[in-house]
């Protein structure tokens, strides 16, 4: 098209966890969407557990003390540094002009994904799938 400029700008969005099935298609996304004369933002999108929170009259906020619940938040924290480690190691495994940028959201998978795409507004969202079909979902 005269006149039109084409941008090869794109924001792609590829959401990780501990599975290999999310490593997958983040290596499918590597090989299939992004294009070598493009410059591209791949964002790295993984999501911990909601943190546990107590109220004044639940028997478990006796059971744990504040050193287990510091070991439990650090636990998540280091699992989400090697998630991010692991999919860093697959994208250096690709030569391609990408930009990656790390988040790291809190809470339930779906709504932290779904906030997320909202919040940057990607042209693309990739996820892996665990194969459990209709009946196991």
């Amino acid at each position: 098209m005269e006149g039109a400029s084409v941008d090869n700008k794109h924001k792609i969005v590829v959401a990780v966890d501990e599975s290999e099935e999310s490593m997958d298609a983040l290596s499918w996304c590597l090989s299939n969407i992004i294009s070598h004369n493009s410059t591209t933002t791949l964002v790295l999108l993984y999501v911990k557990p909601p943190p546990i929170i107590y109220s004044s009259l639940d028997i478990s906020a006796h059971i744990f003390s504040a050193d287990v619940i510091v070991a439990m938040e650090k636990y998540g924290a280091d699992l989400a540094n090697k998630v991010m480690q692991r999919a860093e190691a697959v994208f250096r495994n690709f030569n391609k002009n990408v930009n990656v940028e790390r988040v790291i959201g809190s809470g339930e998978a779906q709504d932290v994904i779904c906030n997320t795409v909202e919040k940057l507004r990607p042209d693309t969202l990739v996820m892996g799938s665990h194969g459990y079909g209709f009946l196991k979902r």
